[in-house]
């Protein structure tokens, strides 16, 4: 037997039952869960066979994050030599972007799990293995030199007022890792929006770098000119070499991460297909209404779908199982309106340059009821007793 495992396995009394350690008993058993898959086994029947428990499947969303995280790392390092007019290669900016991303992504994990062992303590229950998830989603929406002590206090929002207070995992109807970057964008929004900053030199915290979302046409220039100009051709939107929130950048990597998901059945595919369908269908309409050429009005479909958080969001965010419809009609709505929304707040509010954080929250407040009028509606179709 593994040595690691023995160790564990004689411990355990210590924590169970009537030991002295008994207070700590969720700690104990997410420590054996992190490093252990599952291995209680019913000895009565019935007995439930299934490939998938909750820890297989956060399992398969931290991988496919990984691409988004991987450039993610990479990116920061890489506007960082741009800021200070240098090029490094690869190795060279994922080393001086872990510098930067590698601290907030322990912070978040630190002190999600400190609220998550606080209240297991308290319910006497386990502790979930949903922060393993959070703990990553969260630092990705989040600008690559924001003060740790921020991160700490947003995810601190996150954890319990976004979930724990509703009951913890399974009881929330707020995405938790959405709700602790709103909590922030509100909060201080000087270095989450607009002009997010870049780590550039030693002696210097960061630089101010313009997002894509953020560019506005000068008077009688298209937008997409105006984009182009700056730097944000489609190409770097699609591809992710341009400044931004540390996952949010590359569309490809969100596109590899949603297929992931998707195949393996871990994400709803109605949900992201209904979300893209419903932005580019409003980004169309808009596109085709007279005026407007020098703002995202104009600005096209494909622009919306690259530019800003939206894959991103839809990807990993909007389909969290918890948060997100339960009935297939409900879920094509659900992102079709998130999509919608997406578009409609870039356009309406430009002093508010990113509509999906908003749109996907806007929609988990709605997504119980969107299963309540589905149901009503199936029940009215059923044939009445005779």
């Amino acid at each position: 037997m593994n040595p690691f495992k023995k160790l564990i396995n004689s411990s355990e009394k210590l924590f169970t039952g009537s030991g002295k350690l008994k207070w700590l008993e969720p700690l104990f058993d997410a420590t054996k869960s992190f490093f252990f898959f599952p291995s209680p086994k019913n000895k009565h029947t019935p007995f439930v066979r299934d490939n998938l428990d909750l820890k297989r499947f956060m399992s398969f969303v931290i991988l496919s994050l990984l691409p988004v995280l991987i450039f993610g790392i990479y990116n920061t390092g890489l506007q960082a030599g741009i800021a200070k007019g240098e090029s490094y290669t690869f190795i060279q900016a994922f080393l001086l972007g872990s510098r930067y991303v590698v601290p907030i992504i322990l912070v978040t994990y630190g002190v999600g799990f400190f609220w998550e062992i606080l209240f297991a303590s308290i319910r006497k229950h386990k502790i979930s293995e949903g922060l393993l998830v959070t703990g990553l989603l969260f630092p990705l929406t989040l600008p690559a030199t924001i003060p740790l002590w921020q991160v700490a206090l947003g995810i601190s929002f996150g954890v319990v007022i976004g979930k724990e207070l509703f009951g913890g995992t399974g009881r929330n109807i707020l995405n938790p890792a959405l709700t602790g970057r709103a909590f922030l964008f509100f909060s201080y929004p000087i270095s989450m929006s607009g002009d997010v900053w870049i780590a550039a030199t030693s002696s210097v915290d960061g630089v101010s770098g313009a997002t894509a979302l953020s560019i506005l046409a000068p008077e009688g220039e298209k937008i997409t000119t105006a984009l182009t100009h700056s730097g944000f051709t489609l190409s770097r939107l699609f591809l992710g070499f341009v400044p931004g929130s540390i996952g949010e950048t590359s569309a490809l990597c969100c596109i590899i991460g949603a297929a992931f998901l998707i195949i393996t059945r871990i994400a709803n595919f109605r949900i992201i297909i209904g979300g893209v369908a419903g932005l580019m269908a409003t980004a169309i309409i808009f596109y085709l209404i007279p005026g407007g050429s020098d703002s995202w009005m104009n600005a096209g479909p494909l622009y919306h779908l690259c530019a800003g958080g939206f894959l991103f969001g839809i990807s990993f965010m909007a389909t969290d199982p918890v948060s997100a419809p339960g009935t297939n009609p409900g879920r094509w709505i659900f992102g079709f309106l998130i999509g919608f929304l997406t578009v409609t707040i870039r356009v309406a509010n430009p002093a508010f340059v990113e509509g999906t954080m908003l749109a996907i929250l806007f929609m988990n407040v709605f997504s119980p009821l969107l299963d309540h009028i589905v149901m009503k509606y199936n029940a009215s179709k059923r044939i009445p007793n005779v």
